[in-house]
């Protein structure tokens, strides 16, 4: 049995997105996991970040976001609903993040929950273990699983979306891969604004398969920043991807 978060970020109960949620989290508990929810519209989650977040901060403190954070954080004196959430994290195995693709990046409201729960001293800082590589939440899985209203092609090399993968890269590498957690390759429902019944029951057989793969699919393999593919500038050292490699694919190692 694992632990797994799922978060979902739509603002309509009766959505695609709400639907697959409640697949997901009856699925995972069919499977003998344990699951806990986070439904950011339906808890009001606060989106912004402020100085309400660190309270017990110097009122008078020019507030620098990373400080107040790490401050907070390592004192045990957030905001209790990001306290909370950080607990949820803490507390899982696997995280999946369940969204619709809106203007090619996550609704503000999950953007919300990333920027306030993954403060500095809990996802990242000189308190924890380095970025890129096995980080402060290491020993998690992560698991994206998204709507998208456009036909799959245009998300395709050539497609004028550009690749999913692309897209997607802040969330995949910038958080997950950053904080230490295990992404793997996303699903994603495209063609999602009007679904029949047949294209919705071949969804979830595919997210089930998925979701049974949890913690035995192959990861994506992105480099790890200590593993001695990058210099101290941070960049990639000349001559260790494969020939015509180029953009975001050098920060993957070859497969196979």
């Amino acid at each position: 049995m694992k632990k797994i978060l799922v978060v979902s970020a739509h603002p309509e109960p009766r959505s695609l997105n709400a639907a697959l949620t409640g697949f997901a989290v009856g699925h995972l508990r069919a499977a003998g996991h344990e699951v806990r929810v986070s439904d950011l519209y339906a808890m009001k989650w606060k989106v912004s970040v402020d100085a309400d977040d660190f309270a017990d901060d110097a009122p008078d403190r020019r507030l620098h976001v990373m400080a107040a954070s790490e401050r907070a954080t390592l004192a045990g004196k957030l905001s209790a609903d990001v306290a909370a959430e950080q607990e949820k994290v803490r507390w899982s195995d696997a995280v999946v993040l369940q969204f619709p693709l809106w203007w090619f990046s996550a609704p503000a409201v999950l953007k919300g929950w990333i920027d306030r729960v993954f403060t500095a001293g809990f996802g990242y800082g000189p308190e924890v273990p380095p970025p890129y590589s096995e980080g402060a939440l290491a020993g998690r899985r992560a698991l994206v699983s998204v709507t998208a209203g456009a036909r799959e092609s245009s998300f395709s090399d050539r497609g004028i979306h550009g690749r999913l993968t692309d897209v997607l890269h802040p969330i995949q590498h910038g958080l997950f891969w950053f904080t230490g957690m295990t992404p793997l390759e996303p699903f994603a429902v495209y063609d999602s604004n009007d679904l029949p019944e047949e294209r919705f029951a071949a969804a979830k057989r595919e997210y089930g398969r998925r979701l049974d793969g949890l913690f035995t699919d192959e990861p994506v393999p992105f480099r790890s920043l200590v593993g001695g593919d990058y210099g101290r500038d941070m960049r990639l050292l000349p001559g260790v991807e494969a020939p015509g490699t180029d953009g975001l694919d050098l920060h993957v190692r070859p497969r196979g």
